[in-house]
């Protein structure tokens, strides 16, 4: 009888652009495109409490984010590109419709593993680890390279006509640039303890970016983001998550560390509140990065790392919420490589 097999996150980097841009920076750029639409000063900080973000020169993609936060990983390590079993490309942001921006970073790596997309909004990263730690726990795959490029700051240039646009448009103001990256691994004992998932699929209006692809409209691309219905299509979820914890023998209390989707600032300690989460075992990364969507997870991670927060054998909560909607929680223990 063959031994069980787990998986564990191995390693986690993160690439983080050089270039800083402060919310007063991103209101007087907006203003300089729309002059018939002036946004009060200071409403990023006061609406979202958004100081700055990163932002990638204007030539990067997706891919190069990605692969640049890889590249990091396996230079940290003694991972070889051909150790790889399995990249999985996870964004909201992409290269192209096709291929997969998968097969974009494995070539930027020289990988020569099988690889392919996911997505499902700010939550393909969870996604993600759900289908590696299947792979690994049936014996399929042994090493998985899980890998994200989020380059959100380009849809702030969109064009805006009037106020009542701005509104719907104003959360993408808040979008950063970032690349991360996470090594998946077979494991004799578990890492990744639980993964659920709770949706809500008649929300999926309250945030959509069109495909100028297959718009039935002029092939444009366009974004629209209601706050408020966006917020009451993740109503109860995150009460949920806290039944799903008490099911799995955990409480909110017993965490270490809870990484969450972060949105604003604001936001953040709302969820925090509600699932009753003291803020000190949280890290604070929208204030100074934006909204990174699917990187802001494991650039939690690396924040809490840096601090000295992140130790072997933490208990860590993942709460993902996406645009939809659905509500993605994961529970870990981090035993991290070697150095």
């Amino acid at each position: 009888m063959t031994e069980p097999r787990y998986s564990t996150i191995r390693r986690v980097a993160v690439h983080v652009p050089a270039d800083r841009q402060t919310g007063e920076e991103i209101e007087d750029e907006f203003r300089s495109r729309h002059p018939g639409v002036r946004p009060m000063p200071g409403l990023l900080r006061q609406t979202f409490g958004m100081e700055e973000r990163r932002v990638a020169p204007a030539d990067t993609l997706p891919s190069d984010l990605a692969a640049a936060a890889a590249r990091q990983l396996i230079d940290g390590s003694d991972l070889r590109s051909d150790a790889v079993d399995l990249l999985i490309f996870a964004a909201t942001s992409k290269d192209l419709e096709e291929p997969a921006t998968a097969h974009v970073v494995a070539d930027k790596l020289g990988v020569t593993a099988h690889v392919f997309d996911i997505q499902n909004a700010c939550n393909c990263l969870l996604n993600a680890l759900e289908i590696a730690d299947a792979l690994i726990r049936v014996g399929r795959q042994r090493r998985v390279l899980i890998v994200t490029g989020e380059r959100g700051s380009v849809l702030s240039r969109l064009p805006v006509g009037d106020r009542d646009e701005l509104a719907l448009l104003l959360p993408a103001l808040t979008l950063g640039d970032l690349g991360a990256a996470l090594l998946l691994e077979a494991s004799d004992h578990p890492g990744l303890l639980g993964i659920g998932f709770r949706t809500n699929s008649a929300g999926w209006r309250a945030a959509t970016v069109s495909n100028p692809y297959y718009s039935s409209d002029a092939p444009v691309l366009s974004a629209r983001f209601d706050s408020r219905a966006l917020a009451v299509s993740f109503s109860g979820m995150e009460k949920e998550a806290v039944d799903v914890l008490r099911e799995w023998g955990v409480k909110p209390d017993d965490l270490d560390l809870v990484c969450l989707h972060q949105a604003s600032a604001y936001f953040t300690r709302a969820i925090l509140d509600s699932i009753g989460v003291a803020e000190e075992r949280a890290v604070s990364a929208f204030p100074h990065y934006g909204n990174v969507a699917t990187a802001s997870l494991p650039l939690q991670l690396v924040m809490a790392a840096r601090e000295g927060r992140l130790r072997p054998g933490a208990l860590v909560g993942f709460l993902g919420l996406a645009s939809g909607a659905s509500a993605g929680l994961l529970l870990m223990e981090w035993h991290p490589g070697p150095a």
